[in-house]
């Protein structure tokens, strides 16, 4: 399966909303239009012109629909001409789409489009780099609630089409049970429990700090069990403990240089908050073309 169709298969399972991509680009243009774009009424309101958005460096890339929405909304009348697809790997200088219609427009939207771009781009591309660490081994690579304000799903879609996987897109569609819910509950297995009572179709997951905690969760018959900041020994010993009888997801602690060593104890998911937090912002130019 490529990047593109793997993007596909994750759009569809988040069940990304169009309206929320509206929403999105229409807050953004609001933002950066306000009253007016007064550099461009500076041009001719008739003059027409052609534009290309080259990449400047080698990126997975991500974002059509947020680009193709944003001129849409700045000028149904201007024509969007993709040469990729989401989760496409590019080179540097090399064309992602061209742009016809009223240069007023073209300049308008610009800035707000590559933005979306450059970000989504960014976070799939983090996303790939992670994914090619653990290249080989039966590990899940997931993402976190850790994302922009407003773009959570668009983040997360394009965590997918780098090639990792989405965890909770929120607090309503499945139980991660911490420390601290823990606490306010009484125990682990009371936590559990009173989950089951309240949400007995959303998956639960605990989120342990030692093996003692370890063996709560299970009894408690959790779905999945996050093991935080535990130790490649300790982590092993949970692995072979559990013996695929729940989903074990590891979290915290874990670099670069680390994960691999992680992924090759057997645990099913790694969980990590660099996909969508610490990503950088691919450098994307426009420039109009002389015809």
């Amino acid at each position: 399966m490529t990047h593109a169709d793997r993007s596909k298969s994750h759009l569809s399972k988040q069940h990304f909303l169009k309206q929320d991509l509206e929403i999105s680009v229409r807050r953004a243009l609001e933002e950066d239009i306000g009253s007016g774009d007064i550099t461009a009424a500076l041009i001719p309101e008739t003059q027409l012109a052609k534009a290309q958005v080259i990449v400047r460096e080698d990126a997975v890339i991500c974002g059509q629909n947020w680009v193709t929405e944003v001129f849409r909304q700045v000028d149904p009348d201007v024509i969007v001409s993709w040469k990729v697809e989401d989760g496409d790997q590019v080179n540097a200088n090399q064309q992602l789409f061209t742009l016809e219609g009223k240069a007023r427009s073209l300049l308008t939207g610009e800035r707000c489009a590559l933005n979306f771009l450059q970000t989504l781009s960014g976070t799939a591309t983090r996303s790939h780099y992670y994914a090619d660490l653990v290249k080989g081994t039966s590990v899940k690579l997931l993402d976190t609630r850790k994302t922009l304000p407003g773009l959570r799903n668009a983040q997360k879609y394009a965590v997918s089409c780098g090639g990792c996987y989405n965890h909770r897109i929120g607090l309503y569609d499945a139980f991660l049970i911490k420390e601290n819910h823990i606490a306010a509950c009484g125990s682990i297995a009371q936590a559990v429990a009173q989950a089951r009572s309240n949400e007995p179709d959303k998956p639960v997951e605990v989120e342990v700090e030692n093996l003692d905690e370890f063996q709560q969760a299970l009894k408690a018959q959790a779905d999945t069990i996050m093991l935080d900041n535990f130790s490649l020994t300790d982590m092993r010993t949970a692995v072979e403990t559990s013996r695929g009888n729940t989903k074990l997801e590891a979290s915290g602690g874990i670099t670069d240089e680390s994960l691999r060593s992680y992924a090759e104890t057997g645990v099913d998911f790694i969980s990590i908050g660099a996909l969508t937090k610490d990503c950088k912002s691919i450098d994307l130019s426009m420039r109009f073309i002389e015809e």
